[in-house]
């Protein structure tokens, strides 16, 4: 979110998390059904989604994913964005807190919650998940600025590492899932 003021990353922040919010209510109470009426059984989106989940993390843990560039290398021209509320719903920022991925995740979660009482907990656990990018979000431009370019390099090779683990084991568990019912 870098080139928009602190009050824009804070508003599209907040957009994204209303907008996440309702993506992961959907997904956890009516995304099964709208699988089953699709054809798709949830243990081939659970590994469906650990796949993309590990072709994205993979590169992270190598260090062969996009790096974030200083701050100081790059000129204001070059930074002209445009408003925050057009982006809102772009690629380029809503598969960062709700792409189809994170879809699956939930639904897949769901499918294996025994009961109301565990799928209320996941409904909690998905606003602590939205609550936590929304955070992120408003905070990332901040943060940033402030840490260098190895920190973000470091950090962005351990978020792969513990990425690519919970890839691999929603995809050992979709698989495992695919093969019993058939």
């Amino acid at each position: 979110m870098e080139g928009y003021t602190g009050a824009d990353q804070r508003k599209l922040a907040w957009t994204l998390f209303v907008n996440t919010s309702i993506l992961m209510l959907a997904a956890l109470w009516v995304g099964e059904p709208l699988l089953e009426l699709l054809g798709i059984s949830t243990a081939a989106l659970s590994a469906t989604g650990g796949i993309a989940l590990l072709l994205a993390a993979v590169p992270m843990m190598t260090g062969k994913a996009a790096t974030a560039v200083e701050p100081s290398a790059i000129k204001t021209e070059e930074t002209a964005r445009p408003p925050w509320k057009s982006i809102a719903f772009t690629p380029l920022t809503f598969p960062l807190t709700f792409g189809g991925t994170t879809f699956g995740f939930f639904v897949a979660y769901r499918a294996e919650a025994p009961g109301m009482t565990a799928a209320a907990g996941l409904t909690i656990a998905g606003f602590a998940y939205v609550a936590l990018t929304g955070i992120t979000l408003a905070l990332a431009g901040r943060l940033t600025r402030r840490i260098s370019a190895s920190t973000t390099a470091m950090h962005e090779k351990v978020a792969g590492i513990l990425l690519t683990a919970i890839a691999v084991t929603r995809i050992a568990s979709g698989a495992t899932r695919m093969v019993v019912n058939t």
